[in-house]
């Protein structure tokens, strides 16, 4: 098996995905996170200057979910197919529901219809909360595990076999993280007295974020078999839920003493720990089978050949810091406060 400073190509390709993916969650958490608010906001105006605040960058945010699911696609295909045939239902979902915000957002101001408004609102904060809830969903049922028999084939439910327990409450942990990441940028971009209603809200948000990371790590330390496992074998990684903890606990000090900038690097930062607590877990299986472990997929039977991985992996090299500056920029030219003008949604 080829290698790359002596790393094997299937666990680089694995590194790459979970990069696109964390990207994806702290970038698009925020945005998200900022409609689940839209209906908290009574004024129209208000309404107007949360979606204006998000309006340049959530379309370039979503090219992240565009390469992460490419790269899944061309690195892993047996893990792509077996889990879209699990998760058909809530990907189906997410993927009308992602339709309706573009929509939502694109359409919401071009009438000044107050129905017209309305409906849109209620499309837009709907969409925005649902898919954050279904993508915690998601992640709850690959930690969880498939009922994946021979040849990688999924011979589970079909209808709400998705929606356990520890999957709603994983699911509501999302919500919760993206709805503090949300307020905390729409902090950043805002002021006034829309400034102050943010400010009273991301004092519940974290409230709900608190509580329900608290629900749901309780559970998954007594639920979900085996969780610990790898950290015993492998002590120094301890560090992962340490430096979690301390990014959660960090968040609402800088918060208290109104530093929304570092405070929003803190709570992507604690999103950024999580998932690696889970890619670590998982590693090196991608979709845990629950009927046996010799059914699950891992890095190496689901694998694209060395070949493919190697030219892929160059391309990697190539195309990161592209995306990197462009993000730089992007982000540099539309950071301050929001105006409004007649070219804004």
């Amino acid at each position: 098996m080829e290698t790359f400073l002596g790393i094997d190509y299937p666990t680089l390709w694995y590194l790459v995905v979970g990069l696109l993916f964390s990207g994806y969650a702290i970038l698009e958490g925020f945005d998200y996170g900022a409609g689940s608010w839209h209906l908290f906001f009574k004024k129209d105006l208000s309404r107007r200057i949360a979606i204006n605040a998000i309006g340049p960058l959530w379309d370039a945010n979503q090219v992240w979910l565009i390469i992460g699911g490419g790269a899944l696609f061309a690195g892993f295909p047996v893990m792509y197919a077996t889990m879209l045939s699990a998760m058909y239902i809530p990907f189906m979902l997410f993927l009308m529901l992602l339709v309706l915000r573009s929509a939502a957002i694109k359409f919401r101001s071009a009438e000044e219809m107050t129905w017209w408004r309305k409906t849109w609102d209620i499309i837009y904060f709907t969409s925005n909360t649902l898919i954050s809830f279904l993508l915690g969903v998601v992640l709850a049922n690959v930690l969880q595990g498939f009922e994946i028999g021979e040849n990688f084939s999924y011979q589970g439910g079909i209808f709400f076999s998705f929606l356990s327990p520890y999957a709603i409450m994983v699911g509501f942990t999302t919500l919760s993280i993206f709805m503090t990441q949300g307020a905390i940028f729409l902090l950043l971009k805002t002021e006034g007295r829309l400034h102050a209603r943010l400010t009273f809200l991301l004092k519940k948000a974290m409230i709900f974020f608190i509580l329900s990371f608290v629900i749901t790590s309780f559970y998954t330390l007594i639920y979900l078999p085996g969780v610990t496992d790898k950290f015993k074998e492998n002590p120094v990684f301890f560090i992962l839920p340490v430096l979690a903890f301390l990014a959660v606990a960090n968040v609402p000090r800088l918060v208290s003493k109104k530093k929304y900038a570092h405070a929003l690097v803190f709570s992507s930062l604690t999103m950024a720990f999580l998932l690696m607590l889970v890619a670590f877990q998982l590693y090196p299986v991608l979709l845990p089978s629950t009927i046996s472990s010799e059914y699950s997929v891992t890095i190496y039977n689901a694998a694209s050949s060395q070949k493919s991985l190697g030219i892929m992996l160059t391309i990697v090299v190539i195309g990161a810091p592209l995306l990197a500056g462009y993000f730089l920029f992007l982000y540099k030219t539309f950071h301050g406060k929001v105006t409004l003008d007649d070219t804004s949604y």
